[in-house]
């Protein structure tokens, strides 16, 4: 069998296996996690509506089947294209989601982009610098990477928005306004991706050819951007899937700290909500983005090196 043919197929019978477990995991603590979707459905308070009611409602959805009833038949369904309706907002799941997902792509494009570039620049900058430089980087590097992202958030919306007042608090009102959830989502991801490019990059530097390449009287910008970084392009390719994999993650804080509308901020009002399709339906979202990002990552390595996929 052709290698890379082995290597999707492999790939595959593991995505199908996470999102399994992936969707049986999360269905279970929602199930236990106490509170009664009933009461989400008819969006009031349980002193509000008479046993009989709630009974009703339970007998509808089906919320009266043992759990592990409930959740075949959610699988049944799911195998069907059909993610639920939505308990709070009264729509099918798929709709919803596909109401939001634009915003939160667009943020996660530029974030993720932008947490590249300034990577992939300040790598190729400091590596085998003097002592002083990699000291002054690592260190500000490590720093940022441990601040939580709420935290660098409020501070940013602290200095540029309450107190110079340039740029937008919340809301989605052009371009300024992604300017501080841009930030805030891709500062500390640039710091990782940093320390790992950069050390990277110093391997590289110290090789044979490299020497070679400095001998001809290549300038030290033609040795770095020419040579070394063309040979981090594995790692670099895989640091471009972690990152975009993980930003959906890091979408929930931008999106309610900055009062944007995107599926951070839908998955967040939906798990207050106890609304149980709502909620299977992002984190199976999540799960198969992060999959297929992880496959595209290891055929595009594949590509560039067949010996990843002989040994897969």
């Amino acid at each position: 069998m052709n290698p890379l043919l082995r290597l999707v197929l492999w790939r595959l019978g593991a995505a199908i296996a996470v999102l399994l477990g992936t969707l049986a995991t999360t269905f279970f603590a929602l199930m236990f996690s106490g509170g009664d979707p009933a009461q989400a459905i008819l969006g009031t308070e349980e002193s509000a509506v008479s046993k009989e009611v709630l009974d009703q409602i339970r007998h509808e959805y089906g919320l009266d089947l043992p759990v592990h009833q409930q959740f075949w038949n959610y699988v049944v369904r799911l195998s069907h294209g059909d993610l639920g309706e939505s308990y709070l907002l009264r729509v099918p799941v798929k709709r919803a989601i596909g109401d939001q997902i634009g915003a939160t792509i667009e943020l996660a494009l530029w974030a993720g982009g932008s947490a590249l570039l300034l990577s992939i620049a300040v790598a190729v900058l400091t590596a085998k610098r003097k002592p002083w430089v990699a000291a002054l980087s690592s260190g500000t590097e490590r720093t940022l990477s441990s601040i939580p992202s709420f935290v660098l958030g409020l501070f940013l919306l602290l200095v540029f928005s309450f107190q110079l007042k340039i740029l937008p608090a919340v809301g989605q009102q052009g371009w300024k306004s992604m300017i501080l959830p841009v930030v805030t989502l891709a500062v500390p991801t640039a710091a990782v991706l940093t320390q790992v490019l950069r050390s990277e990059l110093e391997d590289i530097l110290e090789q044979p050819f490299i020497v070679m390449a400095r001998a001809r009287g290549l300038t030290e910008a033609g040795v770095r951007l020419g040579h070394a970084l063309r040979h981090t392009l594995i790692p670099l390719i895989t640091l471009s899937g972690f990152v975009f994999a993980s930003l959906l993650g890091g979408a929930v804080l931008a999106e309610n700290l900055f009062a944007r509308q995107g599926i951070g901020r839908l998955i967040s009002e939906a798990a207050n909500g106890k609304d149980v399709p709502m909620v299977l339906g992002i984190t199976l979202l999540a799960a198969a983005t992060y999959l297929v990002i992880n496959l595209l990552v290891d055929l595009l390595n594949a590509i560039i090196d067949p010996r990843i996929a002989a040994r897969s």
